[in-house]
């Protein structure tokens, strides 16, 4: 059928059938087909301003972008940040956001910090993965350990975590003290190739009284493999309120105690082989201090 669209009110009826069909989500050539219109000119004016509907509109790459960059500048991001963050142009941003209103005008100092910002969060990036990558080429170069690289190995580890007997009071027993689970797990394992009997071991934890002490006990006792039998009581450090401590958070477990018992003769193997190392790091014969 044929409209006439000679007369302000004509087209202003015909325009509210156009934007209805239109919202109902019929397509440009079903409206012509329906109100009888074969001018582009007077179709377009009908639907001036009346998105079309999602089911026309192609697949577009770039959607998860705009949608993204309207999203961005919603929090008030510039153009200039948008861009960086999106890898896109300014152009395309500007056209897809140019609907929202502008974000109110930064201070310039809070401008460069933001841009600073930002730079360091990338220096600190690449800063972490050349980190990493020189610690794991370090791990691969140490290889497997041959006995007496991990004998020396030990020694050295229990004289500088271990306690030592002196000339004043005389403690040749092998007890020895530390934190880090990969420390424990050496000096285990250099017991075990002295032929050191699990049986003689005695194991004690050192923490904080405000720490998870279940927790903890728990750790040790599963890293060790020792029974529960094999603890003794834990010994719990009291909180000073007024002492600001660094050692918090999950990753704190306090301090493990390893006792050899009947250790005498092997501390002072041990004594005796810390010597032996010194005197061949130095080209000297170094004698027993005690």
């Amino acid at each position: 059928m044929t409209h006439a669209t000679g007369t302000t009110t004509d087209f202003e009826t015909l325009r509210e059938h156009a934007v209805r069909l239109r919202r109902e989500g019929l397509s440009r050539r079903l409206i012509r087909e329906r109100l009888g219109i074969h001018n582009n000119d007077v179709l377009n004016r009908l639907l001036e301003g009346e998105p079309p509907p999602d089911w026309t509109r192609r697949p577009n790459a770039k959607d998860g972008l705009r949608d993204r960059a309207r999203e961005l500048r919603l929090r008030g991001w510039t153009y200039d940040r948008i861009q960086a963050e999106l890898g896109c142009s300014k152009s395309s941003i500007s056209l897809w956001v140019r609907d929202l209103p502008k974000p109110e005008r930064r201070d310039p100092s809070e401008q460069a910090r933001l841009a600073a910002s930002k730079r360091w969060e990338h220096e600190s990036a690449v800063r972490e993965s050349a980190r990493q990558r020189t610690k794991e080429a370090a791990r691969r170069d140490v290889g497997p350990l041959t006995g007496r690289e991990l004998f020396l190995t030990g020694v050295a580890l229990y004289w500088a975590e271990g306690t030592k007997d002196k000339p004043h009071a005389r403690r040749e027993t092998v007890t020895f003290v530390n934190s880090d689970p990969g420390m424990i797990q050496v000096f285990l394992a250099w017991l075990d190739l002295l032929g050191v009997d699990r049986d003689r071991l005695r194991f004690g934890l050192l923490i904080h009284e405000s720490a998870n002490v279940e927790g903890a006990e728990r750790y040790w006792a599963d890293l060790t493999g020792a029974p529960r039998s094999a603890f003794y009581r834990t010994t719990l450090k009291k909180h000073n309120p007024k002492t600001v401590r660094k050692n918090v958070g999950e990753g704190y477990r306090g301090c493990l105690v390893i006792k050899v018992r009947r250790s005498a003769d092997l501390y002072r193997r041990i004594e005796g082989a810390w010597y032996g190392i010194v005197g061949a790091a130095l080209g000297t014969d170094s004698a027993n201090r005690t």
